[in-house]
């Protein structure tokens, strides 16, 4: 794969400063040689994203692509697979896309600020990565056997799991106007989200449908109630397979499949994309035929 950049770079977006007046000074030892005095008073930069753009030397005449990642999860989804595979990002760039990466608010390298946000955050453990995606049975996670078929690169599953970050689960509201920040810099774009990172993009097109060029679902984990709040976007609802494996995967398939019923919608499911793919589709081998098909 090859491809040239005309440019590259970050930036945040959103985000607001909040001013602390409680607590005292003390030392911190931060290094073994160095200590420092600590205030916690102040103003401080809290609840951007964080957001890579790239832009190819080749860039195709057409709106440019938002990629937004799922809960407990940040933007490097879309840069490599866990068996080190060029991921989404770079096919995007190779086929003349200019990609805005995006981590959401308080995930990565937007940062987070303890004590900011209502409730503890949560930390998504393996076994649950493991069933929860659909990598292999639950019973089978000690001896790491997966489904029959499955294209996830399951002798990199710890590998994919090091990439897990804490979440809070009340921020969304904040995430969308991160996400929102991000498209009124951009002009309107196709969004790509997986997962949590539909309920952001959901919400934001309620909010401005004029930023939206089109929206692509990577298995949704909310879905609007009805049409009209789509504002007849164009949307593209992506679809593993082992859906039978529980029943709330039987329960979002219903969900996915009243939401490609709406106007100007669709879905793609293993009789589209391949058979065996697990809720990461874009880190799944056989990824890159994934997104042609969609795009």
């Amino acid at each position: 794969m090859s491809y040239s950049l005309r440019d590259f770079g970050s930036y945040t977006a959103g985000g607001r400063v909040i001013e602390v007046t409680e607590g005292a000074p003390y030392t911190v030892q931060f290094t073994r040689s160095a200590s420092f005095e600590v205030d916690p008073r102040g103003h401080f930069a809290v609840e951007h994203a964080y957001v890579q753009y790239f832009i190819p030397e080749a860039r195709r005449d057409a709106p440019p692509v938002v990629l937004v990642h799922g809960g407990g999860m940040t933007g490097s989804c879309w840069e490599t697979t866990p068996d080190g595979r060029k991921g989404w990002l770079h096919h995007l760039l190779q086929m003349g896309y200019e990609v805005h990466v995006v981590d959401a608010v308080e995930r990565g390298r937007a940062g987070f600020a303890p004590g900011l946000w209502e409730g503890e955050p949560i930390l998504r453990s393996l076994e649950e990565a493991w069933y929860l995606f659909r990598i292999g049975p639950k019973e089978a996670f000690a001896a790491r056997q997966p489904f029959a078929r499955q294209r996830f690169p399951v002798a990199k599953f710890e590998s994919f799991c090091r990439s897990f970050v804490p979440r809070w689960l009340a921020t969304t509201p904040l995430q969308v106007s991160g996400l929102l920040a991000v498209l009124n810099g951009t002009g309107p774009a196709t969004v790509i989200c997986h997962s949590q990172g539909a309920e952001v993009t959901f919400d934001a097109l309620a909010q401005s449908p004029a930023l939206f060029e089109r929206i692509i679902a990577v298995e949704p984990s909310y879905t609007p109630d009805d049409s009209d709040a789509l504002h007849e976007t164009p949307l593209s609802v992506l679809v593993g397979d082992f859906l039978d494996s529980d029943e709330f995967w039987d329960s979002r398939l219903r969900a996915w499949t009243t939401l490609a019923s709406f106007p100007k919608s669709t879905l793609l499911g293993p009789a589209d994309l391949g058979a065996g793919h697990s809720h990461m589709l874009m880190l799944d081998q056989n990824s890159e035929h994934v997104l042609a098909s969609v795009l």
